[in-house]
C-alpha cells in the first residue's frame, strides 16, 4: 500500500512550513515527551494513552523526516532503540514554554484533570516566577507517579530534569495530578498531604518557597 501523502498547507510561509512539520494532531505533544529526555516507543506510548499505536508511529515517522526528532539504538546491555530530540528540535523548547504559558491563562479550563509527570514538570517552566527566584538558591527532589523529576533554583534560573537528586533541599512523592491540583492552587499542600495523595519527606519550609515561585497567572478576558 502506498504511504498517503502528507498534508501541506503549500505555502511559503516559515510559519506554514514551521506547522506543516509540528502542526498535525500529537506531534507538539510527541516534542513535549521528549524535552527531558530520549524515549522509547513504550514510554511514549505510556506517556500518551489518547494517542493510537498507529497514530504515534506515523507521528514519529513525519517527526523524523522532518529533521526534528532522530531514532537511536542504546549500546548493550540496553540494546533498545529511543527516540530524541535533534538539536535543531529541541530549538522548540522556548516556543513550547512559551505556549504553555499562553494556555495557563486560558478562560476556558481544559476540559479533564489528566496529566503526566513530564507535563507538570514543564509546566513549572511556564510558570516560573524568575523575579521571585532571583534570591533563592534550592534543589527538590520530586517523585510523580513512581518517576523521580529535579528541579533546581539558582539566582533565578530554574534547571529540570529526570533523575533523583542526592541530597536534596526538600523533597515529595506522589501522584503528578494531585502535584498539579498543588501548583494550580485548587489544592493547598496542607490538604493534599492530609488525604495521602502528596508526601513531604523532608523540607517542608523549602518545599513551601519553592511552590511560591509558580505563581498562576491571571486568566485572559476575551
Amino acid at each position: 500500500m502506498a504511504k498517503a501523502k502528507k498534508r501541506s498547507y503549500g505555502e511559503a510561509c516559515r510559519l506554514a512550513h514551521a506547522l506543516d512539520l509540528v502542526g498535525e494532531r500529537w506531534a507538539l505533544l510527541v516534542v513535549r515527551e521528549l524535552l527531558l529526555g530520549p524515549k522509547r516507543f513504550t514510554d511514549l506510548r505510556r506517556g500518551l494513552p489518547n494517542a493510537s499505536t498507529n497514530i504515534l508511529a506515523e507521528r514519529l515517522r513525519d517527526l523524523e523526516d522532518g529533521g526534528v526528532i532522530r531514532k537511536r539504538k542504546l549500546p548493550p546491555p540496553a540494546a533498545a532503540s529511543v527516540y530524541e530530540l535533534t538539536e535543531w528540535g529541541a530549538d522548540l523548547e522556548p516556543i513550547m514554554t512559551r505556549l504553555g504559558a499562553w494556555g495557563a491563562r486560558s478562560p476556558a479550563p481544559p476540559c479533564t484533570e489528566e496529566i503526566n509527570s513530564d507535563s507538570i514538570v514543564l509546566a513549572l517552566r511556564s510558570l516560573f516566577d524568575a523575579e521571585a527566584g532571583a534570591d533563592v538558591d534550592l534543589e527538590v527532589a520530586m517523585t510523580l507517579d513512581g518517576e523521580d523529576f529535579r528541579a533546581a533554583v539558582h539566582d533565578g534560573e530554574l534547571e529540570i530534569g529526570r533523575g533523583a537528586v542526592a541530597d536534596p533541599d526538600a523533597a515529595l512523592a506522589g501522584a503528578a495530578g494531585s502535584f498539579a491540583a498543588v501548583i494550580g492552587g485548587q489544592l493547598p499542600l496542607d490538604a493534599a498531604v492530609t488525604a495521602g495523595e502528596v508526601d513531604v519527606l523532608h523540607g517542608r519550609r523549602a518545599l513551601g518557597r519553592f511552590l511560591k515561585l509558580f505563581p498562576m497567572p491571571e486568566l485572559a478576558t476575551v
